[in-house]
């Protein structure tokens, strides 16, 4: 039987060409979210936002689970008998780093490598792209033990499903896997198992070749505009591009160079040479 693991064993990581591998680590309990999981993992997040050797971050975990959500015993029962401040804190440490990563400076990846149950969906939602095992398998299991989908699990399955869907998955408390994720579009693709992590790191690759400043505009965009009415949401562009370009203005400069001046890349083809961008 394998010992309860410390605070800071409970998330692992490593940095391997500029992607930042982090897990959450607690496989003899299926990566199940504790408080001691949660405070440390916004530790890890914070040490890694704005490493240099870091330009993208993907998320897993270690053995046959993904995360199968709230660890039931700790994070609901020994936190609630701590009274209403008990509850408060757990619920901050958890939806804090889960909206850290939501709005995180680096590209982020959700890779499933397996279970993926109810709390789960909130770090899975805050992701930028998420890739599945084939296999892989996804809950909202909190109906069969009398509670609803709460923790933003519900407002993730209404974003990420449509309504009939949503509605089954939440209802039902039945399995899908990771083939029908994808179908729903909970997740972008279902891949088998071991490919899972070679078409992530090429996910991720791509990714390394583009610029840092311009992804970090776009996915806030992407997550904006998505409650904004079109007047608000073009507005909204027309300001975040001007920021952007305020913080790097020459790299837009450069990618119309390279197209127009040096005929050395198209867009629609992939990203222009940062390496010859002025620093």
């Amino acid at each position: 039987m394998t010992s309860e693991r410390g605070e800071e064993d409970t998330v692992a990581f490593e940095v391997v060409d500029g992607i930042a591998w982090v897990k959450f680590n607690r496989p003899e309990k299926r990566n199940c979210m504790s408080p001691k999981l949660n405070r440390q993992m916004m530790r890890v997040l914070h040490e890694l936002e704005f490493r240099d050797d870091v330009g993208v971050l993907v998320l897993t975990g270690e053995g046959t689970a993904w995360t199968a959500g709230m660890d039931l015993k700790e994070y609901f029962r020994e936190t609630e008998v701590l009274g209403l401040g008990g509850t408060r804190q757990a619920q901050s440490e958890s939806y804090g780093w889960w909206r850290r990563l939501r709005w995180y400076q680096k590209p982020t990846i959700a890779m499933v490598n397996g279970w993926c149950f109810g709390g789960g969906y909130g770090p899975l939602h805050s992701c930028d792209l998420a890739f599945a095992a084939e296999d892989a398998q996804f809950g909202l299991s909190e109906i069969n033990w009398g509670i609803l989908p709460g923790g933003g699990a519900t407002k993730v399955a209404t974003n990420l499903l449509n309504m009939r869907n949503a509605m089954y998955h939440a209802m039902m408390g039945e399995n899908i896997d990771g083939t029908t994720a994808a179908e729903w579009g909970l997740i972008n693709e279902a891949i088998p198992a071991d490919k899972l992590k070679e078409r992530v790191t090429a996910v991720a690759k791509v990714l390394l070749e583009k610029n840092p400043i311009a992804l970090k505009a776009t996915k806030d965009a992407v997550r904006r505009v998505m409650e904004m009415t079109y007047d608000n949401a073009e507005d909204y562009l027309i300001r975040a591009q001007e920021a952007a370009n305020f913080f790097d203005n020459t790299g837009r400069k450069e990618g119309i160079k390279q197209f127009i001046d040096d005929k050395t890349y198209k867009p629609g083809l992939g990203a222009y040479d940062k390496s010859k961008q002025e620093k």
